[in-house]
This record gives C-alpha cells, structure tokens and sequence, in this order.
C-alpha cells in the first residue's frame, strides 16, 4: 500500500488535482463525441486552459487557506 501511495504522490500530488482533470477529460471527450456539442469543438482548448487553470487555483487555495 506504502509503494502505490508513493507513486499516487509522485504522478499526481493532489486529490482535488486527479478528480478535477478526470472530470476535465470527460467533459472533452464528450464535446469530441457527441454531436450534439458539435458548436464546442473549436473551443476544446481554450475549455481545457480554463479546466486546468481552475483545478491549480482549487488546490492552491485550499492550501494556502488549510493549516493555520
């Protein structure tokens, strides 16, 4: 368990920053696949800028306000 702990801190760090980019790329996918978010596919990156900039600022926040 110690061992896939390491590794879980290693590659991603952050709770907030794996469910957040997980939830980032499903929303993508889902504009990439589904037809009817066709009028979004231009604005795939610029939504994946936005999603990555809110998960960083989310995890920043909650530490910089947590220990006390």
């Amino acid at each position: 368990m110690k061992v896939i702990k390491a590794i879980y801190n290693f590659i991603v760090g952050d709770m907030i920053i794996l469910v957040g980019m997980i939830i980032a790329i499903i929303i993508l996918s889902l504009i990439g696949f589904v037809s009817a978010f066709s009028a979004l596919r231009p604005a795939i990156g610029i939504i994946m800028v936005v999603a990555v900039l809110a998960v960083l600022t989310a995890t920043l926040t909650r530490e910089a306000m947590g220990k006390r």
